[in-house]
């Protein structure tokens, strides 16, 4: 039989994310899974990323929630501490707000506060994401606020393989992971993941090498800089593209020996400018390689505003192909 015919089928970011679960709740008994509609019942919620685990592994083991948002990290945080290791869905990135004291106050501190002893083993899965017109309190991207917390580890997958093995990874980490899923990129296809791979949580993946220019991303945005990659060419310059994956702890070590080689260094995000994980990087760097950089570190990302409703408005909001495509050239001008 051919390679062609023995490949295995694409898959989705979704798909992948389910099949993680599924496959970490068959290897452990400790895993459930709880949130808002997250059960069968109710389509394996609002996307139906849980959709079949209910019916595969019984309801005391995948939960549907009441609308409590501070109730579910709290039940997944009183879980972890006797042993098991909840996935917890907050519905959307934005409602995360009204669980911030158990998420900050609780599940981030309590390794610290109990000297060690006690371990919070929970993934809180939430998405986010401009594109479909679900305004200001439905589609931000608040990961600088949880990167900036110690004791939580944030991650943001771009593609179908990462998505299942950053899942795997998350599942098994004796601390809290903030698991950020991009609405729009649930259905990007990709190559099938191999049952049980695992992405080493704060490893990023040099997605293509070049000698000009780093660009450095994660989540949807990167599919936008590989969209960028035409335009860059034809303008002549390499650009050598790094999906963070993870963006708390972030690979320092693959970022620097990227901008070691360039010279020159663009970050992405689809959250907003100020204060985001581009200005930490930037930062970094810039003390890092102070005197060697060719060009200041840039940062592309979203206006310091709420995420527009009107569609024109939101999709001149969120950084594109063309938009990177510009910065980038520009860096080596």
């Amino acid at each position: 039989m051919s390679d062609t015919a023995t490949k295995a089928k694409p898959v989705t970011i979704l798909q992948a994310i389910n099949s993680a679960i599924a496959d970490a709740m068959a290897a452990d008994d400790k895993v459930v899974v709880l949130g808002e509609d997250v059960a069968d019942p109710e389509d394996g919620g609002v996307v139906g990323v849980t959709k079949g685990l209910s019916t595969r592994f019984g309801d005391e083991r995948v939960r549907s929630t009441p609308i409590a948002e501070q109730a579910i990290v709290g039940a997944a945080i009183g879980a972890s501490l006797v042993g098991y290791k909840p996935v917890a869905e907050i519905m959307l990135m934005n409602f995360t707000t009204v669980a911030m004291d158990m998420i900050v106050n609780h599940a981030a501190k309590l390794r610290f506060m109990s000297g060690g002893q006690t371990h919070v083993p929970i993934v809180i899965r939430t998405m986010t994401g401009t594109g479909f017109s679900s305004g200001g309190q439905h589609c931000d991207y608040l990961e600088a606020w949880f990167a900036h917390t110690a004791g939580m580890k944030v991650v943001a997958p771009s593609n179908p393989a990462d998505a299942y093995g950053l899942m795997r990874a998350a599942i098994d980490d004796p601390d809290p992971v903030l698991y950020i899923e991009n609405l729009p990129a649930y259905w990007t296809p990709g190559e099938a993941p191999e049952p049980g791979h695992v992405v080493p949580l704060g490893k990023a993946k040099v997605v293509k090498e070049g000698s000009d220019v780093t660009i450095v991303s994660y989540s949807r945005v990167l599919g936008e800089v590989l969209g960028a990659v035409e335009a860059m060419e034809a303008a002549g310059v390499s650009a050598e593209i790094i999906d963070l994956r993870t963006i708390s702890p972030w690979d320092k070590e693959a970022v620097f020996a990227s901008v070691a080689k360039t010279g020159r260094c663009l970050i992405t995000h689809e959250a907003v400018t100020q204060f985001g994980v581009g200005a930490e990087i930037a930062a970094t760097l810039q003390s890092e390689f102070f005197g060697k950089l060719k060009v200041p570190v840039a940062r592309l990302g979203a206006p310091y505003a709420p995420v527009p409703f009107s569609k024109p408005l939101e999709d001149a909001f969120a950084p594109t192909a063309a938009r990177i495509a510009e910065a980038a050239i520009a860096l080596t001008k």
